[in-house]
Formats: structure tokens, C-alpha cells, sequence
């Protein structure tokens, strides 16, 4: 008999209405923003260190989501997010000019696998995380750019904390000394674990004592780093997190020095392919009665649903599923996130990208909604699996 294959648990995704408690300004381009858990919320609010939560608001008349990932340690009855701005970004700008404490805005629940393989399963405990292993140590090394350390704080933070003897490499890549982010934390975290913690600031824009230290990552780089500073052979687990460029570009370099994928975890912002629209809504498509068609079925919230895709529009299912169920979850809709996930339950499909599920997950027959387009006659998901 073969065993069937299970992914690991996910929390169905849904948005709740939270008041933002604290906005704290981390650097000129970045705030910290807390949110406070109600007690009947807090069950669903558990975290594991290394997860996002998706935002949601309406600007200027338009439902606008963005993923933000959390940068604390679990703490029942809150969850902080840094919100960077970007140039151009409609929702970031919206953040540092107009949200205000006490403000009211929709929070999903805690998403994503970007987390230590270590962790327990008591979310809210940080104590517990870990518990079985935290007379066996370790090494870790977490690689981060700009905004990317935000889940590499938590990450850090709750494995120290939770672990007797495990140690940590952090490179933290930035423009100059005053773009890094929770510099002051990042230093307090220093002076608590003086042996088990290494930090290494690289700044691109600014000239440091050691050349290795200034200038952009690139490929020499991360050799020199990985003969000369990172214990690569000692490492059981990686964190990488920023541009795609850097993490692709770091999980090519640990391949060739023999490092196993599963001992590599990473999250990206951005798949870095700017000619690929990301869209936030369902785009309009009309079937059209003379042309091919196909049939999406779906199963959400224990409720049926389906719907006619032309063959023509090269339709994603959650384009398709937001026509006619606009509560369809999804976040990023590039397949980053994982937030628009289900499980093919029957039908033939295409998967254009994937940066955010498991192999074990994708095997059991999962799929990212927002990369997934049918190519049979009938595709049925469900995205309560």
C-alpha cells in the first residue's frame, strides 16, 4: 500500500480587522508597525518566527494587498511588521504618510514556510520552540539585504533564545550604515550572545576597514565569504531573504560546495521579472461563446464554485476564482507567497512559477493558483485542502 503524501499545515488564509497599536521609524525609509491581537483572535494569530502577514487596504478606490513579514519574536497579542518604502510604491507610501496609530486596517493570519526546521509547534512560546533540541546546538547562518532582514530578526532572535549552545553568521548587505534596519536591535542581540552571534555588515556605498565588507555581493564575494568567514561545512541550516538576483545567485554557490537543498531556506520580495504583470485583482475576461473554453471548479470555505476560462486569455485559476469569489485568498500573485495555494484534486495543469512551495507539497499534488493554468477540458481545486 503507498502512503499518501500530506504537505505540511497551513492556516486557511483570512483577514481580520486589527488596530495598529505602535508605528515606530526604524530609518528614513522604514517603519516598524504593531498590531494589536484581540484574545479571541490570538489562536489564530500564532506565528512561527520566519512568517508574513498580508495587508489590506483601499487607496484611492482600489484594493491594494502587500506581504510584510513579521520581525519579532512570537508575542500573544501582538505581531510587528517593517514596512519599507519604495520608490513608486503605491501601498508603502500609503503606510509612512497616512496610517496613523489607532487606525484600523485588514491583517490576514500568519502565512508562509520560511521558518527553521527546528521549531516546535508551540507557536506563542518561544521557550518551547526548539525545546528537543536545545542541548545539541548548532550553526546557522542567515544571508539578508535591506528589508530582508526583517523575518531574519525574528528567526534569529527566537533560535539564540530558545537553543543552549546553537550559533549564528549574519551577513546583512545595505547601501550605508544608515539604511540598515533595527541597527539598535541587531546590537543589542550582539552584546547579549557576544560567542554565538557574528554579524557582518556589508555596505555597498561605503568604504569599510576590510575590502571584503564594501561593495556589492557578487559572486567573488560570496566565495571569499563562504573559504574565509562562513563555517559552510558546520552550517545545518541557511536563511537567505532580498532580491532574487542575490538568492538565487547564493543557493547556486552552496550547491557547488555541496550543500543539501532541503538545509536551505530562503524567501524572496520579488521574482525580478518586471515584464510580468502582478496583478492585485481579478482582470476582466470574457468567454467567448465561439472560442475553446475550459472549466475551473473550486472548493473554498467549504463551498463549490466554478467558472469558464477561454483558452485564449491564458487565464491563472485565481484570476479566474476572483471573478466569481472575490474572498479567493491570494497576496502577491507572483508566486512568492504561497498565500493563493490549493490542492489539484482533478485535471492536467501548467505551473509558470514557484518560489514558495515545498517539494513535498508540490508533490502531494499542491499548486500556486496565481502561476497555474489549466490545460485540460476540466481543472478542479480546493483550496480548503
Amino acid at each position: 500500500m503507498t502512503e499518501t503524501l500530506k504537505a505540511p499545515a497551513r492556516k486557511r488564509a483570512r483577514f481580520n480587522a486589527l488596530n495598529v497599536s505602535e508605528i515606530r521609524q526604524l530609518t528614513d525609509e522604514a517603519i516598524e508597525v504593531a498590531f494589536e491581537i484581540p484574545e479571541e483572535l490570538q489562536d489564530d494569530y500564532n506565528y512561527v518566527p520566519g512568517q508574513y502577514v498580508a495587508l489590506r487596504a483601499t487607496i484611492d478606490g482600489e484594493e491594494v494587498r502587500r506581504s510584510y513579514s513579521i520581525c519579532a519574536e512570537p508575542v500573544p497579542g501582538e505581531i510587528r511588521v517593517a514596512i519599507k518604502k519604495d520608490f513608486g510604491g503605491l501601498f508603502s507610501t500609503w503606510a509612512h504618510e497616512e496610517l496613523a496609530v489607532g487606525d484600523t486596517i485588514n491583517v490576514m493570519n500568519p502565512q508562509g514556510s520560511f521558518t527553521s526546521k527546528m521549531h516546535s509547534t508551540a507557536l506563542n512560546d518561544p521557550e518551547a520552540i526548539a525545546e528537543e533540541h536545545a542541548r545539541q546546538g548548532g550553526h546557522f547562518v542567515a544571508i539578508a539585504a535591506g528589508s530582508g532582514i526583517t523575518p531574519i530578526m525574528s528567526i534569529v532572535s527566537t533560535l539564540l533564545k530558545s537553543t543552549e549552545d546553537a550559533t549564528f553568521d549574519l551577513v546583512y548587505a545595505n547601501r550605508s550604515a544608515m539604511d540598515v534596519m533595527f541597527a539598535e536591535e541587531l546590537g543589542d542581540l550582539k552584546d547579549k550572545y557576544p560567542t554565538r552571534l557574528s554579524i557582518h555588515h556589508v555596505l555597498s556605498r561605503e568604504q569599510r576597514i576590510s575590502p571584503l565588507m564594501s561593495g556589492r555581493i557578487d559572486e567573488e564575494k560570496l566565495d571569499e565569504l563562504f573559504a574565509n568567514i562562513i563555517p559552510v561545512e558546520n552550517t545545518v541550516e541557511w536563511f537567505l531573504c532580498g532580491p532574487f538576483e542575490l538568492v538565487q545567485m547564493t543557493r547556486d554557490k552552496l550547491k557547488e560546495r555541496g550543500v543539501q537543498e532541503d538545509a536551505v531556506r530562503y524567501e524572496l520580495f520579488t521574482t525580478g521579472d518586471p515584464t510580468e504583470p502582478r496583478g492585485h485583482r481579478g482582470r476582466p475576461v470574457a468567454v467567448d461563446p465561439k472560442g475553446e473554453n475550459r472549466t475551473i471548479e473550486f472548493s473554498l470555505d467549504g463551498l463549490s464554485s466554478s467558472v469558464e476560462t477561454p483558452v485564449a486569455a491564458n487565464e491563472s485559476v485565481l484570476n479566474a476564482a476572483l471573478r466569481v469569489r472575490p474572498d479567493t485568498p491570494f497576496a502577491c500573485a507572483g508566486g512568492v507567497c504561497g498565500t493563493c495555494r490549493a490542492k489539484v484534486v482533478t485535471g492536467t495543469f501548467e505551473m509558470d512559477e514557484n518560489y514558495a512551495l515545498e517539494a513535498d507539497e508540490v508533490e502531494a499534488g499542491y499548486v500556486l493558483t496565481c502561476q497555474t493554468r489549466p490545460t485540460s477540458e476540466k481543472l478542479t481545486v480546493d483550496y480548503d485542502a
